[in-house]
């Protein structure tokens, strides 16, 4: 069985992950621990806990079919006439684990009980530390949430982000992308979802070092504040520039646009799609189009169309 990893966070791996658990893959999912904002925030800060946000997210899209009612439950939001306004249960409930089992590896593991989950959800790291983002004109954006949400001037172009303090990559994180057949970036925020999991020590260096094809999935749309205008050229540049050049082997990227008042919508808030720009790229990386659009009131993948053509590259 192929062994196949995602690494990002937010609801970009939630999707592929979601799509891919229908093929016979052996599915690990590395995620971000750099989120500090909502629920995750609070819990990390009153607690001491690493964030737990997206490692609920990787659990709830790993979980059996079967187990419908237990996902729900993780994924279960209180209300905001609610003294635990904004919190997920699912976030409570491993925050709890962790108090209980002493460490996230142990919490993890009860978790998978619980949920019945079909692979592995690996922290990249298990030291607490913060993202920063410093911005064209010299300022330091402090904490995931604040770049995520820009409290700044949201049209000046992040420069650079790091981590403070640095910190060491999970073993058991390097250990999976070591052993992987296949490894999927994105989609998600690039500067807060994907390119956190590239500050930590020892993950470029094992990215670089395996044997495993490495696919990076394009965001279909850009964000306000982190990808202004950028086109899908954009995005690998940006990943090339932590990860170095000729590290992917592949790049998914959407060509379907849909029109009306969902785009208008979008375009309000100044997010487009983002432009395949087919003239800059080269051969490597190997580029693979396709309509990935889902129907409804965001413009997302689409979990189905986007694992099929997926599939297409890992094979049975």
């Amino acid at each position: 069985m192929k062994k196949v990893v995602v690494i990002g966070g937010g609801t970009g791996v939630f999707t592929v992950l979601s799509g891919l658990k229908e093929y016979e893959y052996e599915l690990s999912a590395i995620v971000t621990m750099a989120d500090d904002g909502g629920s995750t925030g609070i819990l990390r800060e009153e607690f001491g806990v690493l964030p737990p946000g997206d490692i609920r997210r990787a659990l709830v899209a790993l979980s059996s079919s079967d187990n419908k009612i237990v996902s729900d439950l993780f994924n279960y939001r209180f209300d905001s006439n609610s003294s635990l306004h904004g919190h997920s249960l699912g976030n409570l409930l491993l925050t709890a684990l962790e108090k209980i089992t002493g460490n996230i590896n142990l919490a993890l593991k009860e978790a998978v009980t619980i949920l019945n989950v079909k692979g592995e959800v690996v922290p990249v790291t298990l030291e607490k530390t913060k993202l920063n983002a410093e911005l064209e004109d010299g300022k330091v954006i402090e904490g995931e949430s604040n770049i995520d949400i820009p409290k700044h001037d949201p049209r000046l172009k992040i420069k650079k982000v790091f981590l403070s303090p640095p910190a060491k990559a999970n073993k058991y994180a390097v250990k999976t992308i070591m052993e992987a057949n296949y490894i999927i970036l994105g989609p998600g925020d690039l500067y807060t979802s994907i390119i956190p999991n590239l500050l930590v020590q020892e993950i470029v260096p094992a990215l670089k070092r395996t044997h495993a094809q490495i696919i990076y999935v394009v965001n279909i749309m850009t964000k306000y504040g982190e990808t202004n205008k950028f086109q899908a050229s954009d995005f690998i540049r940006v990943i090339e520039e932590y990860l170095g050049e000729g590290v992917l082997d592949y790049a998914v990227v959407n060509v379907e646009k849909m029109k009306g008042e969902i785009l208008q919508r979008y375009k309000e808030e100044n997010v487009d799609y983002v432009e395949y720009d087919k003239e800059k790229f080269n051969s490597k990386p190997k580029i693979l189009t396709g309509k990935f659009l889902r129907k409804g009131h965001f413009l997302r993948h689409d979990q189905e169309k986007l694992a099929k053509t997926l599939s297409k590259i890992i094979g049975r």
